[in-house]
């Protein structure tokens, strides 16, 4: 029997899927991370992009520090987070390099879309009266809606696949499986782990392009 026969073995066997630290309870540890992940990461980059996007100024310069932490290995981050003074092992290490890690695209695309947004509406909606406020809320958000959401996208699909990491910090979620294979010497159980993460991946990546295609049509038009 192959090792990709021995994983499907793995992964098909009832015992696998229940009790403590099974596949059940690790899927939903692996999904906690990220929607946490995803939600702060949101919170701490779309209001900066947007408020620069809409006022034109200091974008550029704050897309390309938050590009600089791409080229820091998560994996480091989480490092230096343990070893730091205020770290220790548990989940906050992980959620810190993974928001830093998320940060990025989401800054990117809603700062790229904001400033995409044809000059002429924003002229005309200025010209209508709105405040910049309604403009922001009204027209401009709207219109690079598209954008945001491939943001959010890359970012969701991004933190499925490194969330594995959280493993190596004492949490939870799909990368213990495969540490535990790692430690057991199980070929098979690091396979099943990783094909766990690939298809969570694919399934976060579809249910976002899903939730993109829902956008009006008008709207995905007028962006583009």
């Amino acid at each position: 029997m192959n090792t990709l026969s021995q994983a499907w073995s793995w992964l098909t066997d009832p015992a696998h899927w229940s009790g403590e630290g099974g596949i059940a309870q690790r899927l939903t540890e692996h999904l906690l991370l990220t929607v946490v992940c995803l939600v702060l990461s949101c919170l701490i980059a779309l209001p900066v992009a947007l408020v620069l996007g809409h006022l034109g100024r200091g974008g550029a310069l704050a897309v390309n520090i938050s590009n600089i932490g791409r080229a820091v290995p998560t994996f480091a981050v989480l490092v230096l987070l343990l070893l730091s003074p205020i770290g220790g092992y548990g989940e906050w290490p992980t959620i810190i390099a993974l928001v830093l890690f998320a940060v990025p695209p989401l800054l990117t695309n809603a700062y790229v879309g904001m400033r995409g947004v044809d000059r002429d509406v924003v002229r005309a909606a200025r010209g209508m009266g709105m405040t910049g406020r309604q403009l922001l809320r009204g027209v401009e958000v709207p219109l690079a809606l598209p954008l945001i959401l491939t943001g959010v996208r890359i970012a969701a699909v991004q933190l499925v696949a490194t969330a594995t990491i959280a493993a190596l910090a004492g949490g939870g979620g799909l990368g213990r499986i495969i540490t535990a294979g790692f430690n057991l010497a199980s070929t098979p159980q690091v396979v099943a782990g990783a094909v766990l993460v690939a298809v969570l991946a694919l399934l976060v990546e579809g249910v976002c392009v899903l939730a993109e295609r829902l956008v009006p049509a008008g709207v995905r038009g007028t962006a583009g």
